[in-house]
């Protein structure tokens, strides 16, 4: 269990060869995985009770910030510890 724990994010089968970029926000880690048009952010480590819609909109803002595409809300799913969306990105 504590290598588990010492690992870093790993992606979803989707994102399998995407490059990680590793964000630090307010103290807290997230990753984040773009392959295509495609995004997948991971939080990292553990979030309290009445944290997590903070953390989601934090995730929410890293998206065009890390990879300059704008999100497609309407294709956005997941929670405060891992969402998957689709990117609009200029050609």
């Amino acid at each position: 269990m504590m290598f588990l724990a010492a690992c870093g994010a790993s992606p979803a089968v989707e994102f399998m060869g995407a490059t990680p970029t590793d964000v630090t926000v307010a103290g807290r880690n997230y990753t984040v995985f773009q392959k295509g048009e495609r995004v997948e952010v991971i939080r990292l480590g553990h979030a309290r009770r009445g944290e997590h819609q903070a953390i989601r909109a934090t995730m929410i803002e890293l998206i065009p910030r890390v990879t300059g595409c704008r999100l497609l809300e309407h294709s956005l799913r997941g929670d405060s510890g891992e969402m998957r969306g689709s990117l609009d990105c200029p050609a």
